[in-house]
């Protein structure tokens, strides 16, 4: 019997000047920076990385500009995103935020916000539901997960 052919994953060579950012910038947990700037995935940075043996420092301090980034990203962006972004593990984003005071107290839902989440929901985006309550998009993304909501399918749809 023969095996069937697996289409393998091309990939293109690291350049000498994309190698030498890496090992540059990875140390100090730049792998966003890195990604960026050489246009490749972060996955594709970190597997390099983790190829070459390069490691990041432990329990590296935060820069002026990491935090300037987390105070600018913390209220619209996800906490995974955040740390893709800065390079930085979900758990040292999560902590540098409430040392930071960016974190809030969770707030109950008001039956209020519930009505009317539940009301705008069919016809509205989670970020326009979010504006009109005051709430994040990842909150009122959570409370529709939560709640079960779907949208109703178009009548035109066939």
């Amino acid at each position: 019997m023969r095996k069937a052919k697996t289409k393998k994953k091309t990939s293109i060579a690291w350049s000498k000047d994309e190698v030498k950012l890496l090992k540059k910038l990875y140390p100090d947990g730049g792998a966003g920076e890195i990604a960026e700037r050489i246009g490749r995935p972060l996955t594709a940075v970190r597997q390099k990385a983790y190829n070459m043996g390069i490691k990041t420092r432990e329990n590296r301090f935060w820069s002026a500009t990491e935090i300037r980034h987390l105070k600018r990203l913390y209220p619209s962006e996800t906490v995974q995103s955040i740390a893709d972004k800065l390079g930085r593990s979900y758990r040292s984003v999560v902590a540098k935020a409430y040392k930071l005071g960016l974190t809030e107290e969770l707030r109950v839902w008001s039956k209020r916000e519930l009505n009317l989440l539940k009301k705008l929901y069919p016809s509205r985006t989670a970020q326009e539901i979010a504006d009109q309550i005051g709430r994040s998009v990842q909150a009122t993304r959570l409370r529709i997960v939560t709640l079960g909501l779907k949208k109703r399918r178009s009548a035109a749809k066939n």
